[in-house]
């Protein structure tokens, strides 16, 4: 397995850790790079919460013992990627371009094997017309092979969560390997995104995407009561940041971008601000004289203060060229490698950076860090020669995929 030669952890940071994904289809692969220097890390996570994409990448990891996850990663995606498992790899510009949009439609006409393919011509034809475009019967076989469910479910050394919706009340729920027995049609349903994919029953109730109410699980692992003290690994697969649409093309990459990573923003923004609240109030409270900290309201108040530390650290996959809107169904074997190992690269640099481990000031609360965003600012977006400034760092160092 690759080393990525972080700094050992001390035992003076004592925080639990937390790898969260996000939904992104296709563009999940770089989650499974990040996974993959993690497991050579000093920070394991003892919980893993997924949504859509991510929720099969959390599955894979929690329903493995640590020494195979990575290959079982690989396995998945190698399987779901294996029609263009001979296209050339090293190519550039428009013929790159081309490529793309070739997996892309693929993806669409074919579907992926091992997760998702087109509904038969009969199906249209039948009084109960279908509810999606395609059928993810073959997902769950894939689930079953490759993910050990009775580990996930006794498993003392991690926890698994996945977000889905519910299709009749709107409303986000939660399948948690502390509270349920997790079934494959648990992460199916995290990603069921409609219309593409039908939404799965679980005990007579239909379930869709979380993505369709939140992108990202980060509130519910952090705010999950009781609280312990986490240092939170955020995997994003779309990034805020971006240049000025030339074309239609872009603007329909900028649009997507746009859209999901402005919903991760607004819930690790919400979620610091109402943290470092919780963090006033306690620091208010000790203020207070006594005959006002035994009031009715002081104590009320109190009840909202809380005295645990998170550290957020941002992993965000930032391609140095356009890929087009298609990108997260465009599953063509190259690209896949080439996200795969940017999320080794990109996790591998940050922790070597462990900015988490600089002293902290006392009523902070939350604490966000985004390694790769700050040296993509101080190298003004691109290193000399072209290439990402977290390659440089660690070119040595490569991914075992």
């Amino acid at each position: 397995m690759a080393n990525t030669h972080s700094p050992a952890r001390p035992s003076s940071y004592d925080k639990q850790v937390a790898l969260v994904l996000q939904g992104g289809g296709a563009l999940g692969s770089y989650q499974a790079g990040v996974y993959e220097a993690l497991a050579s890390s000093e920070y394991m996570p003892d919980w893993v919460a997924g949504i859509s994409i991510g929720a099969i990448n959390a599955a894979i990891i929690a329903g493995n013992a640590p020494e195979m996850r990575v290959e079982r990663l690989r396995r998945f995606w190698e399987d779901i990627t294996a029609p263009t498992a001979f296209w050339p790899s090293e190519l550039s510009g428009p013929l790159a371009m081309w490529q793309q949009r070739a997996g892309a439609l693929a993806a669409l006409t074919f579907g992926q094997p091992g997760f998702f393919a087109p509904r038969a011509f009969p199906d249209w034809l039948s009084l109960q017309k279908p509810t999606s475009y395609y059928s993810t019967h073959a997902l769950r076989g894939t689930l079953e092979r490759q993910i050990d469910f009775d580990r996930i479910n006794h498993a003392k050394d991690i926890r698994f969560s996945v977000g889905a919706v519910n299709v009749r009340t709107g409303t986000l729920a939660y399948f948690d390997s502390e509270k349920i027995k997790i079934r494959p049609e648990h992460v199916m349903a995290s990603a069921a995104l409609p219309p593409g994919f039908p939404s799965i029953e679980i005990d007579g109730e239909h379930y869709w995407d979380g993505g369709l109410v939140s992108n990202t699980p980060l509130q519910y692992a952090l705010d999950y009561y009781p609280r312990r003290s986490r240092l939170c690994f955020q995997v994003d697969v779309f990034h805020s940041h971006g240049h000025l649409p030339n074309n239609l093309e872009d603007v329909s990459e900028r649009e997507k971008d746009i859209r999901y990573s402005s919903r991760t923003r607004v819930s690790t923004d919400a979620f610091q601000q109402k943290h470092d609240v919780r963090h006033a109030i306690n620091e208010l409270y000790k203020l207070l004289p006594d005959e006002i900290a035994g009031t009715e309201q002081a104590k009320r108040l109190f009840a909202f203060g809380c005295v645990t530390e998170m550290d957020i650290v941002q992993l965000i996959y930032r391609p140095l060229d356009a890929q087009g809107q298609s990108k997260d169904y465009e599953f063509s074997r190259s690209t896949m490698k080439a996200r795969w190992k940017q999320g080794f690269l990109d996790a591998a640099t940050t922790l070597r950076a462990a900015p988490w481990l600089a002293q902290k000031r006392r009523e902070v609360g939350v604490r966000v860090f985004d390694v790769l965003h700050d040296i993509l600012v101080a190298g003004a977006g691109k290193a000399p020669n072209g290439t990402r400034p977290s390659a440089i760092a660690i070119a040595a160092r490569e991914p075992t995929t």
